[in-house]
């Protein structure tokens, strides 16, 4: 299990860093939908990986930083609604999920310092990997 502490620490290390060009690839289940997979290198040797998905005839777009053995422990969404549980709070079509002990990645919240659209996924690219402190090394082709 993942505690606070370590999901605190491993988002404040600036040291995560992807090495590469990222290509999108067709999503056999969702026609219309690309995705990517790229592992996550640190000097503290965190298990990670980051995971891309977007299908614009949804309006949506997803990245999202899996731990293993975890799962996913911080993550920006677009396209659909969240409600937290157990508050019931519901979270616009943008939002972020973050890791907490008691609820998993359950919970989100808007996250303001995402200004740019679902649409634009290299400009939404670089501004979550900078707020998540991975350093990408290489180029994230257009969809």
């Amino acid at each position: 299990m993942l505690t606070q502490p370590e999901f605190a620490a491993i988002l404040a290390d600036a040291g995560k860093r992807i090495a590469g060009d990222i290509v999108w690839a067709p999503n056999p289940q969702h026609p219309g939908a690309v995705e990517f997979r790229a592992e996550v290198a640190s000097d503290a040797g965190y298990p990670l990986f980051v995971a891309g998905w977007y299908r614009p005839q949804r309006s949506a777009l997803a990245y999202t930083l899996v731990h293993r053995p975890a799962g996913r422990i911080y993550a920006l969404n677009f396209g659909h609604p969240h409600t937290n549980e157990p508050t019931r709070e519901r979270v616009g079509s943008k939002h972020k999920h973050y890791w907490t002990e008691q609820h998993g990645s359950q919970m989100a919240y808007y996250p303001a310092d995402i200004t740019e659209p679902w649409h634009r996924p290299l400009a939404v690219w670089r501004q979550f990997c900078a707020e998540a402190r991975i350093v990408h090394n290489g180029i994230l082709y257009p969809p």
